[in-house]
């Protein structure tokens, strides 16, 4: 599965010794899981200001998961961002430099000066 629609950042990527490309372990989907359901029975506790970043093409994971996040989540300041044509790993895709000035602004409009 593509994670990001950028050549280049995918070789730079996968040639990292410290990215890890196997099988996901069976602790580790385990894990995934069991935080995956504690959230989906705290989001209404969720009150923090909330960025969700997606990817709308993204086929790693579902961007109705966020959309979900985004909706049940009890925050008064939360912003939702489906990129149309974006895969899953975001900050590799060709406007990467985009997407962290989005994250950048959106930080520095909620740090208390």
């Amino acid at each position: 599965m593509p994670v990001s629609r950028d050549p280049d950042a995918l070789v730079a990527k996968y040639s990292d010794p410290l990215v890890y490309t196997g099988f996901i372990r069976v602790k580790t989907g385990y894990e995934i899981l069991r935080i995956t359901a504690y959230l989906q029975q705290n989001l209404k506790r969720l009150r923090v200001p909330l960025l969700v970043l997606h990817g709308a093409a993204d086929t790693v994971t579902d961007p109705d998961g966020s959309r979900k996040l985004y909706e049940e989540a009890a925050s008064a300041d939360k912003t939702i961002k489906l990129l149309e044509g974006f895969l899953h790993d975001l900050l590799f895709e060709p406007e990467r430099d985009e997407i962290m000035a989005d994250i950048i602004d959106w930080l520095n409009c909620r740090v208390v000066r």
